[in-house]
């Protein structure tokens, strides 16, 4: 690696091993986490494509530690935490790392000037790190006014969402560089230590407990009140949350659906699901599983204070029948533990839709006929619900059986259900062409008498 840049006064090269002071765990975190960057390639590319970046077999990158930049005012009296280049031919690209560890939550005013100092360096990005969690690492946990940010991307990694990412490649067969993969296994290894600071979401937000008692009382709820906004705020770290556990049950990167209205715009999507818990009394996520049958729909009904799980499949339409159809779906779920699992059945036109537990259907498959017999169901759901009481209400219980339901209704539904395939066409056989006479005409020419 060359000496440190023209426009650093100071600075040092990310270190696997960082010699720095015991205190310093965000110092130190930061080190092992941009010499990673800098050392496997896989690790890098999958960091980096999630912020627009793609590297190719040219691509270079340093990293630097508690850089100081040249050009910095003195009022501004900051120093990064890190600083990563990366460089493919003649083009340059360059961020900014802010890094918080433990509960220790990121500052506005410091991001500001963070993102001032960029700009006068000419930097590109921003990227924060902490163990506040978002959807995309193009959603941010701290809002800033276009003007501030202006000319700067601004992006945010959770700690955890970087676990996750090297936990992948760790369980990818493909990974065949032995020296790259145990750099990144010692990353891994360091992270997941209980002193490293690194944490999952565990709570929702302190105002959560008055949002469930007064939906319980029948209170109206105003979509600006703290207690909404602050818990779809948290809710949407939750998310983010079972998609990292998810992943990393699964070795499958599992990832939220969002609306593209949602994906471009952070504050849109919290406004929307503001007033959604307000005239729904409902918090709602979908969660997208590579290669299974259909997405899964997670509602957390605050007025019922359960949790349920589904997924939505088309019935197949080879079975003519009622009975078939339904059986057809049973025999996917012949593994499954019934328990607080329902079918739903979806009938055409203005029929309405029937429901019934699982327990009873495997005992007659009736129970879930329409009132006009003549009808086939369109489509199923399965659902999972947990009632969860008083759990509801707690911060931290209610995550907890969250975290729970969610890969349990994996376990016993989602792993087992595919989706109806249509069978493919066959060749028609045609009859031979009769003639007037009744004689057959054949393809061969006919010998003249």
């Amino acid at each position: 690696m060359r000496d440190l840049p023209d426009f650093l006064a100071s600075g040092e090269r990310a270190r696997l091993i960082p010699v720095v002071a015991d205190t310093s765990k965000e110092g130190r975190a930061t080190s092992i986490l941009l010499s990673t960057i800098m050392s496997v390639d896989d690790f890098a590319k999958s960091l980096l494509h999630g912020i627009g970046q793609r590297l190719g077999a040219r691509a270079k990158i340093e990293c630097y530690t508690q850089v100081v930049f040249k050009k910095c005012p003195a009022d501004l009296k900051i120093r990064p935490d890190g600083f990563l280049i990366l460089s493919i031919g003649r083009r340059t690209w360059s961020a900014l790392f802010e890094a918080k560890i433990g509960k220790t939550s990121l500052d506005q005013d410091q991001i500001v000037k963070y993102c001032e100092l960029a700009k006068l360096n000419g930097v590109d990005a921003v990227i924060t790190l902490s163990n506040q969690l978002a959807a995309l690492p193009t959603h941010h946990p701290i809002k800033l006014t276009k003007t501030l940010a202006r000319g700067i991307d601004l992006y945010h990694w959770s700690w955890m969402y970087v676990l996750t990412q090297a936990t992948l490649l760790l369980q990818d067969d493909e990974f065949r560089s032995a020296e790259q993969r145990y750099l990144l296994s010692e990353m891994v290894r360091y992270f997941t230590h209980a002193s490293a600071g690194v944490a999952t979401f565990d709570r929702m937000n302190p105002e959560w407990k008055d949002l469930v008692v007064k939906v319980q009382s029948g209170a109206a709820l105003n979509k600006t009140a703290p207690e909404v906004e602050n818990s779809v705020a948290a809710w949407h770290q939750e998310e983010r949350d079972l998609c990292l556990l998810m992943s990393r049950k699964l070795g499958r990167q599992v990832t939220l659906t969002l609306s593209r209205a949602h994906r471009n715009d952070q504050v849109r999507r919290l406004k929307d699901d503001c007033e959604l818990l307000v005239g729904s009394q409902k918090l709602l996520c979908i969660l997208d599983v590579p290669d299974a049958a259909a997405v899964i729909t997670v509602c957390a009904d605050i007025g019922r204070r359960t949790v349920a799980c589904a997924m939505h499949l088309a019935a197949p339409k080879d079975r003519k029948g009622s009975k078939s159809r339904i059986n057809w779906l049973l025999r996917q779920l012949n593994e499954s533990n019934p328990d607080n699992i329902f079918i739903k059945a979806i009938w055409p036109g203005r029929a309405r839709d029937t429901l019934a537990a699982l327990a009873d259907l495997r005992e007659n498959p009736r129970h879930l006929d329409a009132d006009n017999a003549s009808l086939v169901p369109q489509h199923f759901e399965v659902i999972m619900v947990r009632d969860l009481a008083g759990k509801f209400s707690g911060p931290r219980t209610f995550v907890e059986q969250l975290e729970s339901a969610v890969p349990d209704y994996y376990e016993q539904v989602g792993q087992h259900l595919r989706a109806w395939i249509p069978p493919p066409p066959k060749i028609v056989e045609t009859k031979p062409e009769q003639t007037e006479a009744g004689a057959t005409q054949s393809d061969e020419p006919q010998t003249q008498p």
